[in-house]
């Protein structure tokens, strides 16, 4: 039995990594695959204390999915480091969490990172190359920075660095580590003129206070945005977070990445507090301080979750890979009791699907591919294959998830009818199913865009539309306030709107469900969803409330009105996010520019109400949560019941090339990060 001051911590396997904005702290990474496992942390006061840092920027998690390829190119183990690591002894860093005796590993992991972060930007800085030229470099500025922390006046322990830093290669840089991007000039070309420019120009200055510290943050979300859109949304593009992190610090601060005001603020370094009886109380110090201690809350708890994965990924690579897990018959192909759920069999599936052939592929996402099928009885049916079957707490926890989604029964909900668990055959290993009913009309993607091959179906009309977003809108609401405890999507996006026979919406996948603790947020270890839809506190920080489904509401409602991705780097102005460019329009008095071509030519009475959909569209959108209305609220604004409030202010579109002055309104996570008591850590996972 572990002791009192022992807690566990299950890290669910199938983490799901998207690309979403910057955050400018802690820009640090571990080059390591996620895995399930559960690992015991040690301090005096337990995992209570730790978990009462504040929430933070999870985003670093994007930048972790796998070893750099740089590894795999093999080290040079006479390479020099090309780092001045000269300021690990002058810098003013806060060191007590790595003075022995160590009592919490993790935060003294966390501080070594955002301590060599300062070298890696200051080298971005002098050379325009990104972080460290081969895996021999990087294993020798691991060496080089433990003996910098061993010697006079530090005297910190020599096993901290390869403690913390196993994998010697991880901070190595490779032609596809980002869109190609491996110098400063190849991340303005990518990003674009604008885009830096709005960087330079936000972080560039003193970012010593809260407010513009986050005004250079939320600079740093729309480079980040057009580094992801260059690089796809495939693994690669994961890594062009860390990037802009780098040359936030290292390019655009003034003051460049050794000052503590920008090592605080972009690398998210704790700073030393000098004692009140010998520090000089001026306002300078005074912001020093307290961007220090806002700058530590986000790495604190990014670190702790990186780094127990990193041990439990460790840990699994010294187990065999073909784990055998029998299914007992009495949970195959039969209802189960008091529940709405059905274990198929393996082979009714494979029947029903033909083999799983690809005529009868219809869809494929980051979590699996789905078939058409046709059971023995009739039914047509979608049969949803998962691509991480593995799931931490066994399969009894798979299923009894699969029996609460399977118990959700609403009008605008797709119907999950069961699951399937299949571990026979040797080649395809151990394999997981949902299956759901079937809809016959296709995703709402399908009739807004165009596919790669420059296809789209007829345009929906504007009665279409409306009757779909009301639905959307219908099936969210049932889903916060309808069942007890309330239910948060996480990734409402038009792929996930399936429309029935008679067009009518349905939410679907939710396998990205999670349950709530009514009047809690949730702080969650890895952030589900999809770039563009994802709010910034959920993206930026992991806080999962109601609104942050409300904020992706509002991006597919402008997505439906205008035909727009949410995404788009196509467009003139150079604005990249859709909720920037329809906001754009909406404050010069023009929302009927927002309007898709087709609706422009419906009737003029209808001018009116369409405009009225965008303006909630954007409200939901909107960056500040605190202005987003629920969904029950942004329900009765659709329908016409509910005056639409003036829209509030927010920033300019970093896009394009603006200036800033102190009068101007900043996005700002400070609500976030100042909300009274500890932070609920919920590791439990619905299935997706």
């Amino acid at each position: 039995m572990p002791s009192p001051a022992t807690r566990s911590i299950r890290l669910h396997p199938r983490l799901k990594y998207t690309h979403g904005h910057l955050g400018i702290a802690a820009s640090l990474e571990l080059p390591f695959r996620f895995a399930s496992g559960s690992l015991p942390i040690r301090s005096p006061t337990g995992m209570a204390a730790v978990w009462k840092w504040k929430p933070a920027v999870l985003l670093l998690l994007l930048v972790m999915t796998r070893p750099p390829a740089a590894e795999a190119g093999g080290a040079n183990a006479t390479a020099p480091c090309p780092l001045d690591l000269g300021y690990v002894a002058t810098l003013p860093w806060d060191r007590a969490p790595c003075e022995p005796p160590v009592a919490n590993g993790t935060a003294c992991c966390m501080t070594l990172l955002s301590v060599l972060g300062v070298g890696l930007a200051s080298r971005l800085r002098a050379t325009g190359r990104f972080r460290l030229p081969s895996a021999g470099a990087s294993a020798a500025c691991l060496r080089a920075f433990s003996a910098a922390l061993a010697a006079p006046p530090l005297s910190l322990p020599a096993s901290l660095v390869p403690g913390c830093f196993p994998v010697q290669s991880q901070f190595a840089i490779s032609p596809d580590y980002c869109a190609g991007v491996t110098t400063a000039a190849e991340y303005v070309a990518v990003a674009g003129n604008a885009s830096v420019a709005g960087l330079n120009a936000s972080c560039g200055a003193d970012v010593a206070s809260m407010s513009l510290c986050n005004r250079c943050l939320a600079a740093g979300i729309d480079a980040s945005a057009r580094l992801t859109a260059a690089a796809g949304n495939g693994s690669k593009s994961q890594n062009c977070f860390y990037l802009t992190v780098l040359y936030a610090a290292g390019i655009s601060s003034s003051a460049g990445p050794d000052s503590p005001v920008t090592a605080a603020c972009a690398l998210g370094l704790a700073l030393s507090t000098p004692s009140p009886t010998t520090s000089s109380p001026t306002s300078s110090s005074a912001s020093h301080t307290n961007i220090a201690v806002a700058a530590t809350i986000p790495i604190a708890s990014l670190l702790l979750v990186s780094l127990v994965a990193l041990l439990v990924w460790r840990n699994r690579r010294e187990h065999t890979k073909g784990r055998s897990i029998q299914i007992s018959e009495d949970r195959r192909s039969r209802p189960r009791p008091n529940t709405g759920s059905v274990m198929f069999d393996i082979c009714e599936l494979s029947k029903a699907t033909g083999g799983f052939a690809e005529r009868n592929l219809i869809g494929r996402g980051g979590f699996g591919v789905v078939y058409r099928g046709v059971l023995a009885d009739g039914t047509v049916v979608a049969v949803k294959k998962m691509l991480e079957p593995d799931v931490e707490g066994g399969d009894e926890e798979f299923t009894n998830e699969v029996e609460i989604i399977s118990l959700l029964r609403h009008r605008n909900l797709v119907p999950l009818r069961g699951c399937c668990i299949a571990d026979d055959d040797p080649d395809e290993g151990k394999q997981m199913f949902l299956v759901y009913d079937y809809m016959p009309k296709g995703s709402l993607d399908q009739y807004i865009f165009e596919d790669g091959q420059g296809r789209r179906r007829p345009a929906l009309s504007w009665a279409q539309r409306r009757t779909i977003l009301l639905d959307v809108a219908r099936g969210l609401e049932y889903l916060h306030y309808g069942v007890k405890p309330g239910i948060y999507h996480r990734d409402i996006k038009a792929t996930n709107i399936l429309l029935d026979a008679d067009m009518r919406a349905r939410v679907a996948d939710f396998g990205l469900a999670r349950r709530s603790r009514e009047g809690q947020s949730h702080l969650t270890t890895r952030v589900a969803g999809t770039h563009g839809y994802l709010s910034p506190e959920y993206a930026l920080y992991g806080q999962l409330t109601e609104k942050s489904d409300v904020y992706s509401f509002g991006v597919l409602v402008l997505e439906v009105m205008s035909g727009r991705r949410a995404l788009d780097l196509s467009d003139p102005s150079g604005v990249v996010l859709i909720t920037d460019w329809a906001w754009t329009h909406a404050k010069a008095g023009r929302p009927g520019d927002v309007l898709a071509q087709a609706l422009r030519k419906e009737p003029s009475t209808s001018v009116a109400a369409m405009e009225r959909y965008v303006l909630v569209g954007i409200l939901c959108a909107h960056v500040t949560v605190a202005f987003r209305p629920s969904m029950p609220e942004a329900l009765r604004m659709l329908e016409g019941d509910m005056d639409v409030p003036d829209l509030p202010d927010r920033p300019q579109p970093f896009g394009q090339r603006i200036a800033f002055d102190e009068g101007e309104t900043n996005f700002s996570a400070s609500s976030i990060l100042s909300g009274g008591g500890g932070p609920l850590v919920d590791f439990g996972d619905m299935l997706r």
